[in-house]
């Protein structure tokens, strides 16, 4: 029985690469002919420590139910639309990329859907994009749901506890979860296209280098809650060249104080719109407070806008590092 490691190595493809060991069926074709790199097919059962749950899938799953943009898009983004009974809780629109194949897709709910109606729909697998989402509070906890025979699956990257949180989140940790939902939904060939078509954006951009500093400015009024130091928001910085006033706190969001914010005076301030906080209501707060309004990223309207659904660790990472150096080209800095 082939065990997926807990966590990846620092590159996807090694993963994949040591599953050749443990294959011995075909997978389904891939999209792009050109892919430079060719994955290895494997066998089910397949066994899995997914934040600390182990999961065993005999075959892959067929009717899957997602919950929140993430893990949504990143079934769209394998090309697995065919497989989802529905969504619930999504933060977004899904990236243009791939929104076709989300037609016809029915949407459950706004909110995450509870134990009784994730039952009715009758899923194999519950793909959560937090694990807060697979509790007795949400869609029902894990435990419950397997005695049920429904598996229950959480994005790697979002995994709480210390030894499974990455520290800090890598584009290798991101490509490393797709390759393992490639493995999950026996489409390794797809995982891989998909990684190498991200991978080569990735390494075609070039970082602004001006030594600019930010804000990653996600909710709050009274007190903003930010991207900090080790998630998706500083991973996506880093990669854009700016430097997070947050970066030295050890978390992938935090609170902080509108006077720390006001001391170290960001260059520029990333947005985060979504349903329940636009664009527009977090530019009204920034300017409503007397001590962020004077700020020059305020006063000049140095802002830059990144999708909820692209603000967490997910397919949509290096499409929001494209955009964030575009939006700053744009911008009339000093």
């Amino acid at each position: 029985m082939p065990a997926f490691p807990r966590r990846f190595p620092a590159s996807a493809f090694a993963v994949l690469a040591a599953f050749a060991l443990a294959g011995c069926t075909a997978a389904d074709a891939a999209p792009p002919a050109s892919t430079p790199t060719e994955a290895p097919a494997y066998a089910y059962p397949l066994t899995i420590d997914n934040c600390g749950t182990s999961i065993t899938f005999d075959a892959a799953p067929e009717r899957v139910l997602a919950i929140k943009s993430t893990s949504i898009e990143m079934v769209l983004a394998l090309g697995l639309e065919d497989t989802l009974i529905g969504t619930a809780f999504s933060d977004g629109e899904p990236s243009p990329e791939w929104a076709d194949r989300a037609a016809g897709v029915p949407v459950i709910s706004d909110k995450v859907p509870g134990q009784e109606a994730t039952l009715d729909l009758e899923p194999d697998l519950v793909y959560a994009g937090w694990e807060s989402n697979v509790t007795a509070d949400g869609a029902g906890d894990r435990e419950t749901l397997a005695t049920l025979g429904v598996d229950t699956y959480v994005s790697p990257s979002a995994c709480q506890e210390p030894e499974y949180q990455p520290n800090p989140l890598s584009f290798d940790d991101v490509f490393a979860d797709i390759a393992e939902m490639g493995a999950i939904f026996d489409v390794p060939d797809r995982a891989t296209a998909l990684i190498d078509a991200q991978r080569a954006a990735l390494d075609a951009l070039t970082p602004d280098g001006r030594g600019l500093t930010a804000l990653w400015y996600s909710s709050g009024s009274d007190t903003p809650f930010v991207g900090a130091g080790i998630g998706a928001p500083q991973m996506m910085l880093d990669a854009t060249g700016l430097t997070n006033i947050a970066a030295d706190i050890d978390e992938t969001w935090s609170s902080l104080s509108w006077e720390a914010v006001v001391d170290a005076n960001p260059d520029v301030i990333v947005l985060v719109d979504s349903a329940w906080g636009s664009t527009e209501k977090k530019i009204g707060v920034l300017e409503a407070n007397p001590a962020t309004a004077a700020l020059p990223a305020v006063v000049e309207g140095r802002y830059l806008v990144v999708p909820f659904p692209a603000a967490e660790a997910g397919v949509r990472n290096v499409e929001a590092v494209q955009s964030l150096l575009t939006q700053l080209e744009e911008l009339d800095l000093p």
